[in-house]
């Protein structure tokens, strides 16, 4: 276990190193600049900013000024936000995002999990067609859209819930759903067909003919090695939450990180744009390692270090 710890640090820093690398160099070939807008400043000015926030220098240099700075903890300053630094706009955007986040994923579990499980236990029946044809809608309909009709819906026709903002509970409801769905439709299909895999193993039907009870099998013998490959999505899942939450928040006026990292392409805003990047690309690394080491916790069996 110490050894695979060891091994996926290194390959995390390194994985982070060339996504800062392809980043920088990706950024800096799209036409504009920072400073340059319907009202472009005059030639002095422009070439006093440049040299102000180090743009003036060749590539290479610049590259290489960024990457000490970054090993450092520094993700350097705002063009737009007045030299604000990167990591204070982070610290105070990201919790907002955070919090929506994690509502959707907790709904995307306790939800998905389960409709998976009862759509496998009435396998052909017509609970599982329903519960199947909720899900596919659910993965075939974009967020945008299922954002929209939720605000029409329950916002505009019904006035039962707010539609912008994160002011109270309630505001959380659409969004967090609506982020939600997705991965709770993916989960349910992934859960069902795991789950009709494992009751089908000879181990199932032994404890069948011992005469198990049908709860003590699915609860203590099934669901455990059925939600393998739902742990596996669960890195997939942050990712999607993360990113899809830039959407979320532009349609819900809410204020987290996403509208920052739209904004800051929008404003070719270059280190904000590498600041969220490598920060959003951390954290989904970071995640798809902690559920590397949650196999062992859920099979024993699985054994990481020849990995």
């Amino acid at each position: 276990m110490t050894r695979y710890i060891i091994k996926r640090t290194i390959i995390v820093f390194l994985t982070i190193i060339l996504i800062s690398t392809i980043t920088f160099f990706l950024m800096n070939t799209v036409p504009g600049g920072p400073f340059l807008s319907e009202k472009s400043p005059s030639k002095a000015v422009l070439a006093m900013l440049e040299e102000k926030y180090g743009l003036d220098k060749p590539l290479l240099v610049q590259y290489k000024n960024y990457m000490v700075a970054l090993a450092h903890g520094d993700l350097g300053v705002s063009l737009k936000k007045k030299g604000q630094p990167i990591v204070a706009i982070i610290v105070d955007k990201f919790p907002v995002s955070a919090r929506l986040g994690s509502v959707a994923v907790a709904i995307a579990v306790i939800f998905g999990i389960p409709i998976g499980c009862i759509a496998a236990l009435n396998r052909g029946k017509w609970l599982d067609n329903l519960l199947m044809f909720i899900a596919t809608v659910g993965i075939a309909v974009p967020g945008f859209v299922v954002a929209t009709s939720l605000m029409i819906i329950f916002g505009v026709k019904l006035g039962l819930l707010p539609t912008f903002g994160l002011n109270s509970p309630l505001h959380y409801i659409l969004p967090a759903f609506t982020l939600a769905f997705y991965p709770m439709s993916y989960m349910a299909r992934l859960m069902r067909s795991s789950m009709l895999e494992v009751l089908s193993l000879d181990y199932i039907r032994t404890a069948k003919a011992k005469g198990v009870s049908q709860f003590k099998m699915i609860f203590k013998h099934a669901l455990r090695n059925s939600l393998i490959p739902v742990i596996t999505y669960l890195g997939p899942l942050m990712a999607y939450v993360l990113t899809g939450s830039f959407v979320v928040e532009k349609i819900f006026t809410i204020p987290g990180l996403g509208g920052e990292f739209i904004n800051s392409i929008t404003n070719r805003d270059y280190p904000m744009i590498m600041g969220t990047t490598i920060f959003l690309a951390t954290i989904l690394i970071f995640m798809n390692f902690f559920v590397d080491l949650l196999y062992k916790v859920v099979d024993p069996r699985v054994t990481l270090d020849k990995e």
